[in-house]
C-alpha cells in the first residue's frame, strides 16, 4: 500500500473515530433522556436500515416499515426522530472539523510543498509560465469576485442549535491536541456530553418566522465571526507568495475578493423588506464594524506600549498627537497616562474619532471616510518602521488597514432588488398626476423607450413632494431616496447595485435608471453617486432575449454616457434557479453559458464589460457546486469585468461558521478567480468547438422537450407534485421571512425556486438536479458506440461538459426512488401515481445507465470516492426518517381533511424536515 493511500486510510479513521465518538455521547444522552427503550428502538431501527442497504430484500423492507408503523402516537416516535435528526448534526460537526484537520494536516507534513489550489500553487503556475511583474499587477488590478448572502431562507436550523454546534466544535478541535493530560481530556468529554444535553432540550423548531431584521442579524454572524478576520489573512497569505516567488517588490493586492449581501434589501415579493428596513439593515452593518474597529485599535493600543525612553517615532506622528490633542477631548478614564507611550496616545485619538462616527455628529473630530482612519494607520505604521518595529506594523496595523479598505463603514455592499412591474406601476402614477401620459404600462415596448429616453434626458423632476401617490407607489421612491441618503451617511460603497426581477426589456432598465435620477443618482447629477439599474435574466425565454435587450440598450445615447462614467462595467444577472425550474437541469445549464457569450461579444461591439452576477442556489437543482468549480466553470473571455455570485441557504453556515473552513473556501475560490483571469488574458486552443457545441444544441433541446413534456403538458403532474412532497408543509417550517409563493396563487408558475427544490429533496426525487438528462443523451448516443465514444471524449477534454456530467452523478447518487415510490404513495389517484412514477423511474435509470457509459465508471460517483462514501454512510440514517415523514404526512393530512387539529403532528413533521435537511444537507 502507497503512503498516500495509507495517509488517506488514516484519515477516514479520524473521521470515523470523530463520528463514534459523538455517536457514544448521544446513546449516553438517549439513555439518560428516554431510557434503554429508546435507545434500543433507535439503534433496532439503524441496523434494520443499514441491513436493507448492504442487501436489498422485501421481507426486511417491510418489517422497517411495520417498525416505524409501531412507533403509532406514542412520545417515543417522537423521541426517536429527533435522535435521527442530532445524528445528522453531530456528524455534519465532525466531517466539519475533519476538512479542517485535513488541511492542517497537509501543511504539516507538505514541508515546502503546497497544497492544490492554494494562493501559493497558482502564484508558483504564474512565475513557471513566465508572467511577468507587470501582467501579476495587471491580472489582479481587473480580478474582481463578489460573494454575496442573499434574502433567501439562509438555513433550517435555528441560530440557537447552530451556536452549540459552534462551541461542540471548538471542544472536537481541542481533543486532538496531543498534550492534554488525561484529566483535561476527561473534562472536555464532559464538557461536549453538557453541550449534546444542551442540544437535545433545545427546540430545533423556530417558534415564528424570522423576521428580515433576524436574517440580517443571521448574515452578520458570519461577518463578525470569520469573515472579518478570514479575508485579511487571505490578502497577507497571497502577499506572502508574490513576495516569495516575485522578490523586490512592493506587494498590496487590490481587494479583489469582497462580500455582498441581499438580506435587508431584497423586496421582491417580500412586502416585509420596507425602506425603513433598509435603513435600519445599513445602521446595522454600521454598527457591527465600527465595533469590530474599536475592539482591533484597543488590541493595538494593549500591544504597542513602546516608550520614547527607548525608541524615536516619528515627527509626523508627533504632530498628528498634538493635532488630535488640541482638537479632541477625551474623557479623563480615556487619556493615556503615560507620555512616553505615544502610540497608545494615538490610537486612544483615533478610537475615540470611530466612537464619534455616530455619537456625535456636530463635532468635526471623527473619520468622515474610511480613507481617514487609512491615513491615521499608515501614519503609525511608517513610524513603527521608523525605529524597525517591521514585524508589530505587518502583524497589527497591515491587518486593519486591510480590514478598513474591504469593509469600510458599511461593512458590506448591499444589494436592492424588486419586481420590474413595481417600477412600472409607480411610473405611471407619476406620469398620470403630472399629466404626461394617462396610461403609460399600454404603452408598446418601443413607446416607452422613447419616452424614458427624453425624461432621462430632461433635467425637470417628474415627482413632487407635494403631489400625493398611492403607498405603492411612495414606498418605491422612498426606496430610492433611502440609498441617495445611505450614500451620503455610509459611503459611496454601501449600496451600488438595483436588481430588476423578471427584466424582459429595455423598457425595464430605464425605469429604474429615471427613478433613481428623481432623487439625484443619475451619474450626471454626482460622478460620486451611483446607482446601476441590474437586470435579472431568469427563464429560457429571458436568457434567449437577453443579447438584443443589452444591444438595443448600450445603443441609447444618453444610457452609453451613463456608462462611461460607470468605468463601461455593466452588471448583468443570470438567475440559474428560474431556469432550471423552467426547463430542466441540462437546458439550463447550457442556455446560461449561450447567454453568458452572446451578451459579452454583444458588450464587446460597444466597448462594454460585463459584469455577470450568477445567482446560484445551495442545490443541485439550483445550480450549487463549489466556489472554485462555478468559477473555472465560466468562458473565461466573459469574467474580464468580474464576478458575483450567491451564497445561500446552509451554504452560509457549511462554508463561513469555521474560520479553517471559510479561509480554505475563501483560498479555492481566489485560486480559481486569479487562473481565470489569467486565462482570460492568455487564450490557448479553443477546444469548445463548434461540433461539440451543435451536439449540446440538440441535447439540449430534446431535453427540454423532455422536461416540459412532464413538467408543463402533463395535466396531472401538479397534482403528483403537491401530494407526494411535503411542499405544503415546508411552508410551515419557519425558514425564511419571504412567502413562498411570489403571489398568493396556487399556479406552478408563482412558485419560488426554492420550495420547488426543496420539496423533491426531502421526498428523495432529487428530480430537478436531473430529470430529462438521460434523454438529451440519448437523442445524440442513440445507441451508436461511434458516438458514446465522442462523448467520452468531450467529457474528458471539455470542462464544462465534464462539470455537467458530474452535477448529475451527484443528483443520482443523493436521489433514492425506492424511499421516492414510497412518497407516490401519499397520492390518492392511483392512475396518477403509477403513471408519472413510471415516467420518473424510466428517466431515472436512463440517465444513470448513460452516466456510467460516458464516464467509464462502474457505480455513479466512482471518481469521487469521498463524497460517495459520505452517501453510502449517510443514507441507512436518512432512510428511516423518510419513512416516519411518509407514515406522518398521511397522518397529517388524514385529520386536516377531517377538520382535526394536529399540531403535535405537524411538528413531527417539522422535525423530520430538518433531520432530512441536515442528513442530505440540502435545503434547496
Amino acid at each position: 500500500m502507497s503512503k498516500v493511500d495509507n495517509n488517506r486510510n488514516e484519515s477516514v479513521n479520524l473521521l470515523r473515530r470523530d463520528v463514534r465518538f459523538l455517536a457514544t455521547i448521544l446513546g449516553k444522552v438517549l439513555v439518560h433522556q428516554g431510557g434503554k427503550e429508546l435507545l434500543n428502538t433507535v439503534e433496532k431501527i439503524r441496523e434494520m436500515s443499514k441491513s436493507l442497504r448492504s442487501d436489498y430484500k422485501v421481507e426486511l423492507f417491510m418489517q422497517i416499515k411495520d417498525e416505524v408503523s409501531a412507533l403509532g402516537h406514542t412520545p417515543l416516535r417522537r423521541q426517536v426522530i429527533r435522535a435521527f435528526a442530532i445524528y445528522f448534526q453531530l456528524v455534519n460537526i465532525a466531517e466539519q472539523n475533519h476538512r479542517v484537520r485535513r488541511k492542517r494536516d497537509y501543511e504539516r507534513s507538505a514541508g515546502e510543498n503546497f497544497q492544490p489550489g492554494s494562493l501559493e500553487s497558482v502564484v508558483a503556475e504564474l512565475k513557471e509560465r513566465n508572467t511577468s511583474v507587470e501582467d501579476v499587477k495587471s491580472i489582479l488590478q481587473e480580478c474582481s469576485l463578489e460573494l454575496v448572502m442573499t434574502a433567501h431562507p439562509t438555513e433550517a436550523t435555528r441560530r440557537a442549535v447552530l451556536d452549540i454546534h459552534h462551541r461542540i466544535a471548538n471542544e472536537m478541535m481541542q481533543l486532538d491536541n496531543p498534550n492534554l493530560t488525561y484529566r483535561e481530556r476527561e473534562q472536555l468529554k464532559d464538557k461536549m456530553l453538557s453541550e449534546v444535553m444542551t442540544l437535545w432540550q433545545t427546540d430545533e423548531l423556530r417558534s415564528r418566522k424570522p423576521t428580515v431584521i433576524d436574517e440580517v442579524k443571521n448574515g452578520l454572524y458570519y461577518f463578525d465571526e470569520t469573515l472579518f478576520d478570514v479575508l485579511p489573512e487571505l490578502y497577507k497569505e497571497l502577499e506572502r507568495c508574490l513576495n516569495k516567488y516575485y522578490e523586490g517588490y512592493d506587494w498590496h493586492v487590490p481587494s479583489f475578493l469582497r462580500f455582498g449581501s441581499w438580506i435587508g434589501g431584497d423586496r421582491d415579493g417580500n412586502p416585509s423588506v420596507t425602506a425603513d428596513v433598509t435603513w435600519e439593515t445599513l445602521l446595522m452593518h454600521r454598527k457591527v464594524v465600527l465595533k469590530k474597529y474599536i475592539d482591533e485599535l484597543q488590541h493595538i493600543k494593549d500591544n504597542l506600549s513602546f516608550s520614547t525612553s527607548i525608541i524615536d517615532i516619528t515627527g509626523e506622528l508627533q504632530s498628528s498627537i498634538e493635532q488630535d490633542r488640541e482638537h479632541i477631548k477625551l474623557a479623563q478614564n480615556d487619556i493615556w497616562w503615560n507620555d512616553s507611550e505615544p502610540y497608545r496616545i494615538k490610537i486612544g485619538y483615533m478610537i475615540e474619532k470611530v466612537k464619534n462616527i455616530t455619537a456625535n455628529k456636530q463635532s468635526n473630530v471623527y473619520y468622515q471616510q474610511p480613507s481617514e482612519l487609512i491615513e491615521d494607520l499608515k501614519i503609525v505604521d511608517r513610524s513603527l518602521r521608523y525605529h524597525f518595529a517591521d514585524y508589530t506594523a505587518d502583524e497589527y496595523i497591515m491587518k486593519l488597514i486591510r480590514q478598513v479598505e474591504l469593509f469600510g463603514f458599511h461593512m458590506s455592499t448591499l444589494d436592492i432588488r424588486q419586481h420590474s412591474k413595481e417600477h412600472e406601476l409607480a411610473l405611471e402614477e407619476m406620469l398620470n398626476k403630472i399629466g404626461l401620459v394617462e396610461h403609460y404600462s399600454q404603452l408598446t415596448e418601443n413607446e416607452k423607450i422613447a419616452l424614458l429616453e427624453q425624461l432621462l434626458s430632461n433635467p425637470r423632476p417628474i415627482t413632487s413632494r407635494y403631489i400625493s401617490y398611492s403607498e405603492s407607489t411612495q414606498e418605491c421612491l422612498e426606496v430610492f431616496r433611502t440609498v441617495q441618503r445611505a450614500k451620503q451617511e455610509f459611503g459611496e460603497q454601501c449600496v451600488t447595485s438595483y436588481l430588476i426581477s423578471m427584466a424582459q426589456g429595455v423598457s425595464d432598465i430605464l425605469e429604474v435608471a429615471v427613478l433613481a435620477k428623481e432623487v439625484g443618482l443619475s451619474p450626471d447629477h454626482d460622478a460620486g453617486n451611483k446607482l446601476q439599474a441590474v437586470p435579472l435574466f431568469e427563464t429560457i425565454e429571458d436568457l434567449h432575449a437577453a443579447p438584443a435587450i443589452i444591444n438595443k440598450l448600450f445603443s441609447i445615447p444618453i444610457y452609453r454616457s451613463y456608462l462611461g462614467k460607470m468605468n463601461n462595467v455593466h452588471e448583468i444577472m443570470l438567475g440559474y434557479s428560474d431556469s432550471n425550474k423552467d426547463g430542466g437541469a441540462i437546458t439550463a445549464n447550457w442556455e446560461l453559458r449561450i447567454a453568458l457569450n452572446e451578451i459579452t461579444k454583444t458588450a464587446e461591439k460597444f466597448g462594454v464589460k460585463i459584469k455577470f452576477f450568477h445567482g446560484r442556489g445551495g442545490a443541485l437543482g439550483r445550480g450549487g457546486m463549489p466556489l472554485n468549480r462555478s468559477i473555472m466553470n465560466q468562458p473565461p473571455h466573459t469574467i474580464a469585468g468580474g464576478i458575483k455570485i450567491t451564497e445561500q441557504g446552509e451554504v452560509l453556515s457549511s462554508r463561513y461558521s469555521m474560520k479553517g473552513i471559510a479561509y480554505r473556501s475563501l483560498e479555492q475560490a481566489s485560486h480559481a478567480m486569479i487562473k481565470s483571469s489569467f486565462l482570460s488574458k492568455n487564450p490557448g486552443n479553443d477546444i469548445e468547438d463548434d461540433a461539440w457545441k451543435d451536439i449540446m444544441s440538440g441535447i439540449s433541446k430534446a431535453a427540454q422537450n423532455k422536461y416540459q413534456d412532464l413538467i408543463f403538458r402533463e395535466k396531472d403532474f401538479v397534482t403528483f407534485f403537491k401530494e407526494s412532497t411535503p411542499l405544503s408543509e415546508i411552508s410551515e417550517l419557519n425558514i425564511g421571512s419571504r412567502p413562498s409563493k411570489r403571489k398568493n396563487s396556487d399556479k406552478f408558475e408563482d412558485l419560488r425556486a426554492i420550495p420547488w427544490v426543496f420539496s423533491w429533496t426531502q421526498s428523495r426525487y432529487l428530480l430537478p438536479a436531473w430529470y430529462a438528462a438521460g434523454t438529451g443523451l440519448q437523442s445524440y448516443y442513440q445507441d451508436d458506440e461511434n458516438r458514446m465514444q465522442e462523448l467520452q471524449h468531450m467529457y474528458e477534454k471539455w470542462p464544462f461538459f465534464r462539470s455537467l456530467i458530474d452535477n448529475l452523478q451527484m443528483a443520482l447518487a443523493k436521489a433514492d426512488l425506492h424511499i421516492a415510490e414510497e412518497y407516490s404513495g401519499l397520492i390518492r389517484d392511483n392512475n396518477i401515481q403509477q403513471k408519472i412514477f413510471a415516467y420518473i423511474e424510466a428517466e431515472y435509470k436512463l440517465t444513470s445507465d448513460l452516466i456510467l457509459k460516458i464516464t467509464d465508471q462502474n457505480e455513479i460517483l466512482d471518481n469521487v470516492p469521498v463524497i460517495q462514501e459520505s452517501i453510502r454512510l449517510r443514507n441507512p440514517y436518512v432512510d428511516p426518517l423518510s419513512y416516519l415523514q411518509v407514515q406522518l404526512l398521511t397522518e397529517l393530512r388524514s385529520k386536516r381533511e377531517e377538520g382535526e387539529e394536529a399540531t403535535s403532528l405537524l411538528r413531527q413533521v417539522l422535525l423530520t424536515i430538518n433531520g432530512i435537511a441536515s442528513g442530505l444537507r440540502n435545503t434547496g
